[in-house]
């Protein structure tokens, strides 16, 4: 799915819960990619910047290694 039908199915949800639910459980069966699941929920105003919870249940996998980083500067 693109974000122009993700869009268009979610007009016909009022609630907005149930909307990002929706959005949530599409992108978790692997129906709309990370970033049509962004791009919705930008538009929607469903991101906190503080706490983004669509990226954080995957973050503490990836929270540690052992590689060095460097920051090219």
């Amino acid at each position: 799915m693109n974000r122009e039908e993700v869009n268009w199915l979610l007009q016909t949800i009022k609630n907005a819960k149930n909307a990002e639910r929706f959005v949530l459980a599409q992108y978790e069966r692997g129906r709309i990619s990370s970033q049509v699941m962004a791009d919705v929920a930008r538009e929607r105003g469903w991101i906190n910047h503080r706490a983004n919870r669509f990226s954080t249940r995957q973050s503490t996998q990836y929270a540690s290694t052992d590689l060095p980083i460097a920051i090219a500067c």
